[in-house]
Order: structure tokens, then sequence, then C-alpha cells
């Protein structure tokens, strides 16, 4: 066989291989489409294989003790195991094998039920092929894996926080709880974001003054938080655990802030439906403006009506803001509540209750005499002079509405300065502007650059309920961080060897995490190995081979190559 000359070969040149494979059956979700058995069988005929394992779940306390108990009974110096998804299971696993003596990197994991037994579930002898080809190329590899080190770097236990808004006056009193030093940068001359602006909170009518005032109170009360009012972070360098931060107060020069990790919290704002239903900002308003009038005291209007996903789930903006519905209801009760002699009516698409206390609001809100019409969004409604006609699609009938007030429900878009931040910290937005997280999962409130955060509407509208828990989540993923005595990452990282580079700057170029710097006066090139993230996009562009990335040196992915 082709694999064992390769591997014979280069055995006389390393250290004597026992190589230990482990074969999840993952309940049914592998062994219910190929032969598990028989996949294990052919594993143990392998060069450099001396022990093969069939498993229930390999990732189960029983799987883990197989794996520790393996490397201890038969001395195993590689560990395979062919189960799911390297992307959530990896990590499990090297830390297993750490647990048992072995260095975490001589770990190789094959993925035989995304890449085979999920594709292939009416194929089940093709399928059992298919796995045998990935095991054995799993096996090649691991015969040249190398030992490995984690990287260490210091930490600065201070977090940043930008925007102060609930989202962001939650994640700084977490961290200030738990003894962290915070700042905390607001664009605005005072803090608390929409909340200023908002009358009460749904569904339980809390007055958004006295919910907001409690939080700023508590911040300012904290020796240490440094608040930074009327100030915009305009600089950036460093990387996760010791970050340098720019802040320019209004009117001032910039101060220059040391951190370890960063919170972004800034929010978004209401659309202003420009043009939309003729608004006109005094008979015609958004829900925002009918806010501010409530907060001043009663509404000076009998007959309103609402119109939903105004500028919203159009082809515009495709997204629903989710708390418009939300916004509509608890305002249709509050009004009701001020003047039961009020007639409201919502007209929508459908209703977005999330929630079974948002649920409730909307069926309290139809037992008090709040009205729901249903429009089609190819026929919306149109707005005259003290009246709304709309077309009834279940009747095919127009329908008139007299009203002296008509609200519009406007979505929450990104804030004009999101971009520009976007670009500064190096972390993406999505085609709505919002800030994007590294997996809407796995890693919510979490950048694909390590060390910075998002919460809060920022990243997708969202009500204060969702912005308070978001702030506490992006605290509690930071105190996993600053906590720790060093910051440890993955050796898995380019390398560029000194030797041969010539400094042509090409990887300089295609390295989209600005992992790799130039140094003229030896005319090479050299990786940041805290920033460096493992995309191999260096390793696979660079002209004289001097980058390379490892754990998938040549080497290691030829002998794949070979052995399939």
């Amino acid at each position: 066989m082709e694999m064992g000359k390769e591997m014979g070969g280069k055995e006389s040149q390393q250290e004597d291989l026992r190589i230990g494979v482990f074969i999840c059956d993952c309940g049914s979700n592998i062994a219910g489409h190929l032969n598990c058995a028989e996949v294990t069988a052919y594993a143990s005929t392998l060069p450099g294989v001396v022990y093969a394992k069939e498993n229930l779940y390999t990732c189960s306390e029983a799987g883990i003790d197989e794996i520790q108990k393996g490397i201890k009974e038969h001395d195993l110096n590689r560990v395979v195991v062919a189960s799911c998804s390297p992307r959530t299971h990896q990590p499990l696993f090297q830390v297993s094998c750490a647990a048992a003596q072995l260095n975490p990197y001589l770990f190789e994991m094959v993925n035989i039920r995304d890449q085979c037994s999920w594709v292939h579930m009416q194929a089940r002898e093709s399928a059992t092929e298919k796995a045998k080809d990935l095991v054995r190329m799993g096996v090649s590899k691991a015969a040249f894996l190398e030992p490995q080190q984690d990287i260490e770097a210091s930490l600065i236990p201070r977090a940043l926080v930008i925007g102060g808004g609930v989202a962001g006056l939650s994640a700084a009193g977490s961290l200030a709880d738990m003894g962290l030093d915070v700042v905390l940068v607001e664009k605005e001359a005072q803090a608390g974001g929409l909340l200023r602006r908002i009358n009460r909170l749904s569904p339980h009518g809390e007055k958004a003054s006295v919910r907001i005032s409690q939080m700023i109170e508590s911040i300012q009360a904290r020796p240490n938080v440094t608040l930074y009012l009327g100030s915009r972070v305009e600089g950036l360098s460093g990387y996760i655990g010791n970050f340098e931060v720019a802040i320019r107060p209004e009117g001032g020069d910039a101060l220059r802030e040391k951190v370890g990790c960063i919170v972004v919290a800034t929010g978004a704002v209401p659309l202003k439906p420009e043009g939309l239903y003729g608004y006109d900002g005094r008979r015609v308003i958004t829900q925002m403006e009918l806010e501010e009038r409530l907060l001043l005291g009663a509404l000076d209007a009998e007959r309103v009506v609402m119109i939903q996903c105004v500028g919203a789930r159009s082809p515009e903006r495709e997204y629903c803001s989710r708390i418009c519905c939300q916004t509509a209801v608890k305002n249709a009760r509050l009004i009701r509540e001020q003047n039961p002699k009020a007639h409201v009516h919502i007209l929508y698409r459908d209703m977005q209750m999330y929630g079974t206390e948002n649920e409730q609001m909307l069926w309290d809100a139809r037992g008090e005499g709040v009205r729901f019409d249903v429009f089609s969004p190819d026929r919306p409604p149109v707005v005259e002079a003290g009246k709304v006609r709309f077309y009834r699609p279940l009747t095919g009938e127009m329908t008139e509405i007299p009203c002296d007030l008509v609200v519009l429900s406007t979505p929450l878009v990104a804030r004009e300065g999101a971009q520009a931040l976007s670009q500064l910290l190096r972390v993406p937005v999505d085609q709505n502007g919002f800030f994007l997280e590294a997996h809407a999962k796995l890693r919510p409130l979490d950048f694909a650059t390590d060390g910075i955060f998002v919460c809060g509407s920022a990243r997708y509208p969202a009500n204060v309920g969702e912005a308070v828990s978001q702030g506490l989540g992006a605290s509690s993923r930071i105190a996993t961080i600053l906590f720790k005595d060093k910051l440890v990452t993955s050796a898995i990282v380019a390398e560029i060897d000194p030797e041969s580079c010539v400094g042509c700057m090409g990887c300089m170029e295609m390295c989209p995490y600005e992992a790799i710097t130039y140094l003229p006066e030896e005319n090479i090139c050299k990786v940041n190995t805290v920033l460096c993230k493992g995309c191999g996009c260096c390793a696979a562009t660079c002209p004289s081979q001097s980058a390379t990335l490892k754990g998938f040196k040549p080497q290691q992915l030829l002998a794949q190559i070979r052995a399939l």
C-alpha cells in the first residue's frame, strides 16, 4: 500500500510510533449510517496503530476515560479520534490527552459524522469505505505531528466599555463588581442611551427614567470605574490582554488607556421615516416620539392608529427589528390606561411578541379594547388627512379608520459611526451595519478578533432585558480571560523561517488579522503569534515557502494526500 511505503520510510527518522484510534458511534448519528465496527477493525491494521477502540459516545465521561486509559496502558504517543466536528469537540479531546500526560498537539481529529455519515445516510457501504479513507488520512497525518507548547503572554486586568447605554452600563457594572478596573466611554454628554427618551418599559410598566438613573448612579459610585462622557475612541493598537486605546474628549487632547479586553455596546438608533406615510413629526410620528410625548404627560389624541414594519422587512432593510411590536402594544395599553375612551388601532403584518410575558401583554391588550388588523405588504396602508385607509386581505375590502394621530413603528438601525469603529477595532459588521458576532450560536457575544466582545443593540435590536443579559454575558466572557495569571493561546500559528524569507511582504497583504510585521533592518517578515489565528493564508501565499503553519505543514498534508 502506498501509505505504508510513505510512513515506513519516515518512521526510521522518528520515534517509535504508537498511535491509538478511537471510533465514535455518536449514538446513531454515525453508527446508524456506517459500520463503525468494520472501520475500527480496519484502523487497527494501519501502520503505526497499536490500539483501536469503538465507543458509543467518545465525548462522554466514559469515552474520555477510554482515551486516557488507552494512552497509559498502551503507551500511546499519538491519538486519533474519528467522530464529529473538531470545531466543537477538539478542545475537549486535547485537554483529555494533556490530562494523561500526552502533548495535546499530538492529537488528530477526523470528522466522520458531518463529512461522512450525515451526507451519505442512504449509502451505508460507501459511507463505511469513505470513513476508512478519512481515518487512514488522519492516521497518516498523526504520524508527522509534532509536540507544541501553548503561547503565553501577559494580561492587563482592565476592561474598556464603548457605549454608556443600558448594555454598556450592565457590562461595566458587572465587571466592576468582579473587582476589575473599567474604562467607560460614552460619546454623549450623558450616559443612558435611548432609555433616557423612553417612558415605561414592557411588559411590567416600570419607569425607564428610574431604571436608568439607578444604573448610572451605581456606576458613578464605583471607584474602579473611570467614566469619559462626551468622548470617543479614536485609536487602538495591541492585542488581547494588551490593548492601548486613544480616547478623545470633546474639545480636549487625546488620552491613552491600557486595557486587556474591550466591550462594544454602542447601541442603535430609531429610523427617521422621511417620506413614508406622510411623516411630519406632528400628526404622523414615530414610536420613539410617542414615548417622548407620553413621558411629558397625557396624550392629546383620542383616535390613534399605529402602523407596524415601517421601513423594515423591505428591500432596503430586510430584517425584523424584533422590539417594534412589543413597543407598539405597550404604548397602546398606556394610551388606553391614560384615557379609557381612546380608540387605538394597530395595523400589522404579523406580531412578533418574543417570550411568554410579551405574548401575554398582547392578549391583555386585545382584552382591553386595542384593535388589531392585518394589512398586506403589497398594499400598505394609506395615510390621509384625519384618516388611514387599508386593504383587508381576508375580506378583500378597503377599510377607513378616522384618527387624530398616526404612529409609525420604525426599526432600530445601526449608528452612523459603526462602520468607522469596526475598521478601527478590526471587527466586522453585517449588511445592515450591525456588528457581526463570531458565531450566532457558539460565540454570540464574541468577535472573531480575540479580546473584543459585543452586546446590546450594537449587535442587533434588543429590548432592555436582553441588553442587560448580554452585558452580563460579555462581562462573564471577559472574566474568563482577565482573571487568569497569563494569557494562553493555541500553538497552531504561522511561523516564518528567517533564513529563507526574502522580505517580499506578500504574507502581510494576505493576513486578515494584521499579525505579520516587516523588519526592515533584517529584510524579513515576522509573525506576532498572539494575533495569529492559524488561518494559513500566509503559508499558502509565500513564494519562498518560508511561511508555514504549525500542525498543517507540507509534510503532514502531503502524508494525508498520499494516503488517500
